[in-house]
């Protein structure tokens, strides 16, 4: 029941969970009728990959995980599980994803999918230590799930599946910042690069947040602009915009750990109800 307990803890399930969802909306998007049986194997198969990526995420950062009380407690660096397990486990999760995506849909979707578990477990990890680049690097892969989505259905890397992931990859950069943000000094403990500019919880790191979170409003019109969706989405798209743009402001006031948690929350509703609101839009 521990060993269970732990494997669990590996896969970062919450996160995991947000990604396997974003792939299902992509999927939604790119087929002509809704099948929601097919919708939830797309989950299964990014859940099976996210949790893939995430197990080879804290193989590599196991030694560092224990310099950090919100990691400390995790099953590699506490010992409930080994190396060699971990790895198991991830090979035997990368496969069922990888192997799901190809069987039920097609090999682009499963390709991009590799491609996205690459670069987070060995491109973006290792980054991490190294230098902020590490976050426009870790956006990449955060943003691939809607287009793994839509290619599992269309078959097709176009104009559409690139605006689904042009979205999701401009959220993460708020996204990411406001949590290095709040994290801040557990991140410093290991070592972790992951503010933008050199001075950390300042002005110039508030200006980014604001101004990428500015950007993301006009970008969430594109799938109107597209067809994609209807107005319904879109006026969604702008209130939830502007209001998560209005925390950022508050940041740039005050720069403080509150405002930076305010960003940090308010990132994790804007997605999923703006994707809802693209697949309602849709029905």
């Amino acid at each position: 029941m521990i060993k269970a307990k732990a494997y669990f803890q590996l896969i970062k399930f919450r996160l995991a969970l947000t990604v396997a969802f974003s792939s299902a909306v992509g999927y939604l998007l790119g087929v002509q009728e809704l099948d929601w049986g097919r919708a939830l194997l797309v989950m299964v198969g990014g859940l099976a990959v996210t949790g893939s990526a995430n197990t080879i995420n804290q193989i590599f950062e196991r030694d560092l995980d224990k310099l950090m009380k919100r990691t400390a407690k995790r099953p590699l660096p506490t010992g409930v599980l080994s190396i060699p397990e971990a790895w198991g486990f991830a090979i035997v999760l990368g496969l069922l994803g990888l192997g799901l995506l190809t069987y039920f849909f097609n090999a682009q979707a499963a390709a991009l999918s590799l491609l996205s578990l690459i670069l987070y477990g060995f491109v973006y990890t290792p980054l991490k230590r190294i230098s902020p680049i590490c976050v426009a690097v870790g956006a990449i892969p955060g943003g691939m799930p809607p287009l793994i989505g839509y290619v599992a259905a269309t078959n097709v890397l176009g104009l559409e599946a690139l605006v689904l992931f042009g979205i999701q990859f401009m959220w993460q950069f708020p996204h990411f910042w406001a949590i290095a943000w709040v994290l801040d000094d557990d991140y410093k403990k290991a070592g972790f690069k992951m503010l933008p500019t050199p001075g950390g919880k300042d002005m110039r790191t508030a200006f980014q947040i604001m101004t990428y979170t500015l950007l993301l409003i006009p970008l969430s019109l594109l799938p109107f602009q597209f067809g994609i969706s209807g107005k319904v989405y879109a006026l969604v798209a702008v209130v939830c915009g502007v209001l998560f743009l209005m925390q950022t402001f508050y940041l740039m006031r005050t720069c403080t750990k509150k405002a930076a948690m305010s960003i940090m929350f308010g990132s994790f509703l804007y997605l999923p109800i703006v994707q809802i609101a693209l697949v309602l839009d849709k029905l």
